[in-house]
């Protein structure tokens, strides 16, 4: 709780931060990467891995940030999660995030991972001030599949931000886009949005 009683703090100054510094990263690296196949030239290719570069190191912060019993117990899918999903028709009140939020939160970290493991390897094909190219360091079937990858975790990318912002901006979403703003909701959204015995505040 905050100063403010009806106030439930969800997210803290610091997460609020990593949280639009790390969209701020992925729609760069979107609109760097996809703009040019699409016709729109410009000079994508520094901005792009630089904007990889800071994705990178921003998750790394996350995850050692996200390494406590509490956080990750947050953010963990138990087959009670998944049970009472079903049984409810989709209407139960789950802990700080909602079963919808967490597999959301899972397919962005896995296609994040993938994206940045195959941009890395990429990165070696191009001159950047820690070391020159060297397009040759694999051959070109690895490359391909390199490539396939990078490409299939784009698209995935594209159509989870796209949802991602789709369901932010409904009308029952307000409360968890204004905590990612101000970060907190009212004691009310709480109550009615959260089980207190699965989110301790």
């Amino acid at each position: 709780m905050n100063e403010n009683e009806d106030h439930v703090i969800r997210h803290t100054s610091i997460s609020r931060i990593f949280h639009w510094l790390m969209a701020a990263c992925i729609l760069t690296l979107l609109a760097t990467g996809i703009l040019p196949v699409l016709g729109v030239n410009f000079d994508w290719v520094e901005p792009h891995w630089i904007a990889g570069v800071a994705l990178t190191l921003a998750v790394f912060i996350h995850i050692g940030r996200s390494l406590s019993p509490t956080k990750l117990k947050s953010m963990w899918i138990s087959i009670s999660d998944v049970r009472e999903f079903i049984a409810s028709g989709g209407h139960y009140k789950g802990g700080k995030y909602s079963l919808e939020q967490k597999l959301m939160h899972h397919g962005i970290t896995f296609f994040s991972l993938v994206s940045l493991a195959t941009g890395w390897l990429m990165l070696l094909k191009i001159d950047t001030p820690f070391w020159e190219r060297d397009p040759f360091i694999f051959g070109a079937a690895v490359w391909g599949i390199i490539y396939v990858l990078h490409g299939i975790s784009t698209l995935l990318f594209v159509s989870s931000v796209m949802m991602h912002i789709y369901f932010s901006l409904r009308p029952e979403k307000a409360p968890f886009l204004r905590s990612m703003f101000k970060g907190w909701i009212t004691r009310q959204e709480f109550n009615d949005n959260h089980d207190p015995d699965r989110w301790d505040v």
